[in-house]
This record gives structure tokens, sequence and C-alpha cells, in this order.
């Protein structure tokens, strides 16, 4: 391989082209192709107030190894950080409390677990499902209909939902069982006989001090810019690639807008790309992995960024996270889904404005966000006013929105991505990568990005 092509500027493709230039040397040419005006996909950081705010993803799970480990790699170990002790809380049942342990993305180890949260009726059928029956199919499930059926549906709508809101910007009735929680899946193999059991499995014997999340304190972006040094790679910005075909001697794109179009001929190339982009170019090439691509659904959402001033009081918690069905004091559904208390979670925000962002959108609720800017942050700064009490005017506010941002992991979507892969596993010279495959989180992409180069160097 003397060329390569990497279609995509997010993590995935920044991350494919650094490990490319790691094992290819200075010879060779790669080419990384962003059809946005910026590098970087689901990470940018801006300036809010006179400091760098992430306003795509703020963080990745640092009890997974790969992010961690290329941010150190990347000699970027300096600027990580992690959260403070600061206490999520959950908006269910028309009060605020605190995000109960004891549970696996909202699934309890016991009853007792989510004791408080749920009225006593649901405690009861949590407390119940211990003593249900329990056999899964072969092929993945509805996680909705499976928690609902075993354990009501308060668990899901006050828990299970806004934490997998969080991730997927999408409720459990459109996710599956084994893409979106695959250890109860393995535990249930393993032998345990109910889903409570299944989750006491999936829970450290012993707790531990390693944190969970974190970040750099300069942005996630700062992560993308120095895999770009790194990868000494050509970026072309601003330049969707419009069609894939294969040649006799590799690959051939063509570049550009309808009226300015570009045709340039590599020896392999790597698909970072969100699944309609990689759905189109796949058509008529790997018409199989096309198919299940194009059978993917997304979310869009929406982060309102806002700058208080210095003396506004936050209440002592990392932010709220808020259920679906939750409505405000005149019967409203809140707009918002979630906010982060940024001043409050990240000690390396401390002093200067109080920095507050607000996420908006679920799956198959895009109308809340089909209004314009000025009207989602009234709607945002409302619902903080009514779960907090903060009224302070923003000293500036950013509105930043993520049209199809997020892929939902409906049940089946293992079969799609081994139907993806397998596809692509037939044709030399060409690997995918990205949030679409394993995982929407920063390591699951970085994990797909090595694992995409390594495809492409043993073939």
């Amino acid at each position: 391989m003397k060329t390569v092509a990497v279609v995509g500027g997010g993590i995935s493709g920044m991350t494919a082209a650094y490990r490319l230039r790691q094992s290819l040397g200075d010879g060779a040419g790669i080419v990384v192709f962003e059809s946005a005006k910026t590098l970087g996909g689901k990470l940018r950081t801006v300036e809010l107030a006179g400091r760098s705010y992430d306003v795509g993803a703020e963080a990745f799970l640092a009890r997974r190894p790969e992010m961690l480990a290329l941010v150190s790699e990347i000699g970027l170990d300096g600027q990580l950080t992690h959260p403070t002790g600061a206490r999520a809380t959950i908006r269910a049942g028309g009060t605020s409390r605190g995000l109960p342990p004891g549970t696996v993305m909202g699934v309890p180890a016991s009853a007792d677990a989510v004791a408080g949260l749920l009225s006593e009726t649901g405690r009861k059928a949590v407390a119940a499902e211990a003593t249900m029956p329990l056999s899964l199919p072969a092929q993945d499930v509805p996680l909705g209909k499976l928690l609902r059926d075993r354990f009501g549906g308060e668990l899901v709508d006050r828990l299970v939902d806004p934490l997998l809101g969080g991730v997927y910007a999408g409720g459990a009735d459109g996710l599956g069982l084994r893409a979106t929680m695959p250890g109860l899946a393995a535990a249930v193999a393993n032998g345990a006989e109910s889903l409570t059991a299944a989750a006491a499995a999936q829970l450290p014997k012993s707790r531990s001090t390693a944190p969970v999340f974190g970040t750099t304190t300069g942005g996630l972006s700062a992560v993308i810019d120095r895999l770009a040094e790194l990868a000494k790679a050509d970026i072309r910005l601003g330049l969707p690639v419009r069609s894939l075909q294969k040649t006799a001697d590799g690959w051939r794109l063509e570049i550009g807008s309808t009226t300015s179009t570009e045709v340039m001929d590599f020896d392999a190339v790597v698909l970072a790309v969100p699944a309609p982009s990689a759905r189109k170019l796949l058509d008529g090439v790997v018409p199989a992995a096309s198919s299940a691509f194009g059978e993917i659904e997304l979310a869009s959402m929406a982060v309102v960024a806002m700058a208080l001033p210095p003396e506004t009081e936050l209440p002592d918690i990392s932010g709220i996270l808020i259920g679906a069905g939750e409505r405000d004091a005149h019967g409203q559904p809140y707009a918002a889904k979630a906010f982060t208390f940024s001043t409050r979670k990240w000690a390396h925000y401390g002093g200067g404005p109080v920095l507050v962002r607000g996420s908006v959108g679920r799956f198959g609720e895009e109308r809340v966000l089909q209004v314009d800017d000025s009207d989602l942050i009234a709607a945002v700064r409302r619902d903080l006013a009514e779960l907090t009490g903060v009224t302070a005017e923003p000293v500036e506010t950013i509105v930043t929105r993520w049209g199809g941002g997020l892929p939902q992991y409906g049940a089946g979507h293992l079969d799609r991505v081994e139907r993806i892969e397998r596809a692509i596993g037939e044709i030399p010279g060409l690997a995918v990568a990205g949030a679409t495959l394993h995982g929407v989180g920063l390591p699951a992409c970085v994990a797909t990005a090595t694992t995409a180069v390594k495809w492409l160097l043993t073939r």
C-alpha cells in the first residue's frame, strides 16, 4: 500500500490515519476527506466565554482502555482529567433523586437499589422479577419489551430510558438487549436465572476507586488536532466523497460538488462515516454491506451550552437526567433530556463563568428540535429554572445541532454489523470503522479504527 484514503475526519477516521502512518511510514500518501469545514465529527470544542468547552462528546469511559491509552500514547496525558466527586441526579416521578447505585444501565441488582425512586408498586414489580422464569432466544430481543414484561414500565420510564438517552438519544423500546447491554445477556447465558441476578453478577465485588470517566482539559478537539499532526496526512476539508469505485489496481474516489468534481485513485480506503454515507458509497460496490447500513436508524439532538455569571449558584451535583414522561409544574413535557453542570463536574472549570449544557432530543421526537436557536435556548432555560431555580441570564450561549448524530442499536444490530463486516471482509483494500459498528463511545470508535487498519495491513 502506497496510498490510502480515509473518508471521515472524526475520532475513528483520525485514529485510522494515525495508525496508518505508524504502520506505513513517512513514504505513504494518506489523505483524509472530511465533508465538514472542520475535523472532529462528534468531537467539537468551542470557545464559550473565554473557556474551551466541548459541545459534542464531553467525556469518555475511562474503564475501557482504548481512548485512555490513545491519549497517553499521543502525549496528551498531561491534559487528562477525571470528574469531581459530585453525583448525578435523576428526575423521575416528579422529584429529583441521586442516581441509585447497584444498577447496570438502570437494571437493578435488587429491589432495594430502586427503593425511593420507584413507587411501592414499582418496587414490588422489581422484587417479583427474581422469581420469574427467564429464557432468552439466540437472536437479539427488543430491550424495552423485555424489561417492561419483567419489571413493569415504571423502571423503564424512570431509570433505564434516561440513562440510555444519555448514550444513544433513544430509549429502551428502540434498542436491543445484546447490542446495548451485552454483559447482562452474557450473564444470563452463564446461568443467571433473572435479570436482577444478571445485573448483580455484573457489579464489581468491591468498590473500585478507579475513575469511570475522563476528558482533556483543553477540550477533546485537542485529541483530533494531535492525531492530525502525527498522521501527517493531507487533510481535505469541505469535500464530500461522492462515489467509490473498485478498479483493477485499487479504488477510485469522486470528490467534490456536482459542479466541481475531482477523481483520485488509491490503493486502499477506510470508510469512517455515518451509516447513511456508508450506505450510499457502498451501493453497487458492496451491496450487502450497503443494505445493512441502510437498516440502521439515527437520532438527532442538540446541545445548548450556556455560560452563566460567575456568582451563579448551582446545585452541588454534576447534572440531572430527565425521564421522557416527566412534566413541569404546568403539565408540559421538559424540552431537555439532561443537564450537565460542567463547573461542578470538572474541576478545571472552576473560577470564572459557570458553565452548563442542556441536551435536547430523543429518537422519534425530532419535533422538539424543529424550532430556531432562540426558542431552543428559551425552552432549556425554562427547564433549568423549573428544576433548579437557576434563572441567571447567560453571558453567552452556543447551540450545536447534531442531525442524525447517533445510531440506534436496535434489536438485530449485531446481525447487521456481522453482515457488514462479512461483506467488507471479502473485498481487499477496504475497511470500515466508526460508531455505527461496536459502540457509540469514544473507546469503541478508537477500537474499530485500530481494527480497520490491522485488517488492511493483513490483507
